[in-house]
C-alpha cells in the first residue's frame, strides 16, 4: 500500500466521506456499515480492516482502490468502477457486483460466497485462493487465465469461456456449466465432482487426468490401470 493520510477507527457517514474527498485516504479499522457511498470518487483509496456490511457503493469510482482484510457482507458495488482495484484477504459474501467494471482487478485470499457478478465487465481479472461458492458469473470469460485455488462449487457459470484456461487446485463441483467452452483447457487440477458420461460432452477439447478419465470409464464397467 502507498502512503496516504490515515483515518483510524472512525465511524464514517456519507457526509464524513464527502468531506474527506479531494485526495486518496487510508482508512484503518473504520466502520462504514450501511453507509451510502454511491457515486463518490474514491479512486486510489485504501480500506484496511474496515467494515462495509450493507454499504452502498453503487456507481462509485474505485479505480486502483485497495481493500485489505475488510468485511463487507451484502455490500453493493453495482455499476462501480473497480479497474485495477485489489481485494486481499477480504470477506464480501453475497456482495453485488452487477454491471461493475472489473478490469485488471485482483481478488486474492477472498470470500465471495454468493456474490452476484452478473453482467459485470470483467477482463484480465486475477483470482487466487478465492471462494466463489454459489456465486453468479454467467457469460464471463476466463480464457487463457490461470486460476489458482478458486472454488466455484455450485456457482452459476452458464456460458462462461474457459478456453485455454489452466485450473490449479480449483473446484467446479456441482457448478452450472451449461454451454461453457473448455477447448484446450487443462482440467487436471480441478475437482469436477462425480463425473458421469452424460457430463463428458461439457468438457470436450479439454485435458483431464487419468483419474478423471477413469471415473468416466468406470460407468462403462472398464478399469484404467
Amino acid at each position: 500500500m502507498t502512503s496516504h493520510p490515515i483515518v483510524d477507527g472512525a465511524l464514517l457517514t456519507r457526509a464524513d466521506m464527502v468531506a474527506l474527498q479531494g485526495a486518496p485516504r487510508h482508512l484503518v479499522s473504520c466502520d462504514l456499515d450501511e453507509a451510502d457511498l454511491s457515486e463518490l470518487d474514491l479512486a486510489g483509496w485504501q480500506f484496511e480492516r474496515c467494515s462495509l456490511r450493507n454499504a452502498r457503493l453503487v456507481g462509485a469510482e474505485l479505480e486502483g482502490a485497495h481493500f485489505a482484510s475488510c468485511r463487507g457482507a451484502f455490500a453493493d458495488f453495482v455499476s462501480a468502477r473497480l479497474t485495477e482495484a485489489v481485494f486481499s484477504g477480504c470477506d464480501f459474501n453475497n456482495a453485488q457486483f452487477r454491471g461493475a467494471t472489473l478490469m485488471s482487478t485482483r481478488f486474492v485470499g477472498c470470500k465471495l460466497t454468493g456474490a452476484d457478478l452478473t453482467d459485470a465487465r470483467m477482463m484480465d481479472v486475477h483470482l487466487e485462493e478465492t471462494l466463489l461458492i454459489g456465486a453468479r458469473l454467467p457469460g464471463q470469460s476466463f480464457r487463457k487465465q490461470k486460476l489458482v485455488r478458486v472454488d466455484f462449487e455450485q456457482a452459476d457459470l452458464r456460458k462462461c469461456d474457459f478456453r485455454d484456461t489452466l485450473f490449479e487446485a480449483c473446484s467446479l463441483r456441482d457448478a452450472n456449466l451449461a454451454d461453457c467452452r473448455f477447448d484446450s483447457a487443462d482440467l487436471r487440477g480441478a475437482d469436477l465432482g462425480g463425473l458421469r458420461l452424460i457430463d463428458a460432452a461439457r468438457y470436450r477439447g479439454a485435458t483431464v487426468s487419468k483419474a478423471q478419465a477413469g471415473q468416466l470409464l468406470a460407468e462403462l464397467g472398464l478399469k484404467v490401470r
